[in-house]
């Protein structure tokens, strides 16, 4: 059986976002890198039309599959089953992704795996988990300036049927791009908590802290928008404003997810690991040399250190579950990225998985980042839940992609929006340790959040005072 059929084309200057509007699918998904990572900004993934769907929140996962018009409901938490089901294929190609699972794992996932506290309100109503399955990909190479389209075989057709798909594709690239809605977004966003009460927060959190009950606590608040305008032309002020290593725009018909993250969650290929912690930030300064005394003042900062240094050591002990112990290094320590608002400090954590552990498990080694959810990270985990008002959602989990050979590249679901009916959601957190200035912390949600909002033609943040 063949397995699957490519082809090539010329990119003539096609944008991926072009390529992505000239598609007339459903359920279309754009994953792109814009920074200046030369592995990261090799490619760009488009495609439409998935073959099945994975969606599941708490024990209970349904699966949606269109060939066959069927709907299976099992009594399996979705990361379960997806660990124990997903479709795996012996497919050798040189692009990291060229079909398989496109989707979210939401922060709440977690609450099959560990005892966190009563479940938060839940009004946005998503799944934890929905993964969209693809065979069809079109893939952008940027370094070749070339177009791949490339068929899997995952259910065995005969030769001629991929052969049509991959011409069917091919027509679509080819023809006159359609342009979105003239209308430009417009996002108003409004805090839904008042500064003095995330002060207050803060200042209970670092009481607890104090007392022992943890090192550091990540706590967030949600901003919510009326969606105005196309939310396209939104990702695509963002892609010129605010570029970043993980771009993607994921429209999953009920609710769009896209976003602009500059973590990475997790990435395994073959047997590597690979975790890129990022804390400690610092506003962009106005001039270049306002800039440079911020970046000495992050990285002379101790408090700014210690909460990096921690979080790079929390990274080492979620691969020493599954990888050789020996194989665990730190590449890259304590670099600064710069963004249009923010700067942060990264590094990097590499391992090598045992030979009785697999990429899902890693992931769920892995997951919540503690990044996102603090350390202890069971111990954060639960204090977050008695001082966030409402379920997480997307917000704090990840977003990615799992291929046939079950290699998987997942960013944070932070810097990210979930537009669903007719409103925008988007939130933003700090990491709040004994030294930490409520204040500060306060206004540091802020900045990351206008990464998202400021800069980008028609919308704005405001706040509670």
């Amino acid at each position: 059986m063949c397995m699957y059929k490519l082809a090539e084309l010329p990119a003539n200057k096609l944008t991926p976002a072009e390529i992505y509007l000239k598609l007339s699918g459903r359920k279309k998904f754009l994953l792109e890198s814009t920074f200046g990572h030369e592995k990261k900004g090799t490619y760009s993934f488009i495609g439409m039309n998935p073959y099945q769907e994975i969606i599941g929140t708490g024990s209970r996962t349904i699966v949606m599959d269109r060939c066959t018009n069927t709907k299976l409901t099992v009594q399996e938490p979705p990361l379960e089953f997806i660990k124990n089901h997903f479709p795996a294929a012996d497919i050798s190609l040189p692009f990291p992704f060229y079909g398989g699972g496109i989707g979210y794992i939401g922060y709440d996932a977690i609450r099959q795996y560990e005892n966190i506290g009563e479940p938060l309100p839940d009004d946005l109503e998503m799944p934890d988990v929905h993964f969209m399955l693809y065979e069809n990909t079109i893939i952008v190479d940027h370094r070749k300036n070339k177009i791949y389209i490339v068929a899997v075989n995952i259910h065995g057709k005969p030769e001629e049927e991929l052969d049509r798909e991959l011409l069917y594709l091919q027509k679509a690239i080819e023809k006159p791009i359609a342009l979105p809605s003239d209308k430009q977004a417009d996002f108003r966003f409004q805090a839904e908590t008042a500064r003095e009460d995330f002060i207050e927060k803060v200042q209970q959190i670092q009481r607890l802290i104090q007392n022992g009950e943890a090192r550091q606590v990540v706590l967030s608040q949600r901003f919510i928008a009326e969606v105005n305008g196309c939310p396209f032309s939104y990702y695509q002020q963002l892609r010129k404003k605010n570029p970043s290593p993980y771009m993607f725009y994921i429209d999953f018909d009920d609710y769009i997810l896209l976003g602009s993250s500059p973590e990475s969650l997790i990435r395994v290929e073959g047997k590597r690991v690979t975790t890129n912690p990022i804390a400690g930030t610092r506003p962009r300064g106005k001039t270049i040399q306002e800039d440079e005394q911020l970046t000495r003042e992050l990285l002379q900062n101790p408090k700014e250190l210690a909460e990096h240094r921690m979080l790079v050591d929390l990274s080492k002990e979620d691969l020493r579950k599954v990888c050789e112990r020996e194989s665990i290094s730190v590449p890259t320590n304590m670099a600064i990225e710069k963004y249009e608002h923010v700067m942060h400090i990264v590094s990097e954590v590499q391992g090598i998985l045992r030979p009785d552990c697999s990429g899902f498990d890693a992931l769920l080694s892995c997951f919540p980042a503690g990044t996102v959810s603090g350390s202890p990270r069971h111990k954060a985990m639960t204090i977050i839940n008695q001082y966030e008002e409402k379920k997480r959602g997307v917000y704090a989990g990840g977003i990615g992609y799992i291929n046939y050979q079950h290699d998987m590249n997942f960013a944070i679901a932070i810097r990210s929006l979930v537009i669903k009916q007719n409103k925008a959601y988007l939130q933003a957190g700090a990491g709040i340790v004994l030294e930490s200035d409520p204040e500060r912390e306060y206004f540091e949600t802020l900045n990351k959040a206008k990464s998202l909002t400021e800069k980008v033609t028609g919308l704005s943040l405001t706040t509670q005072n």
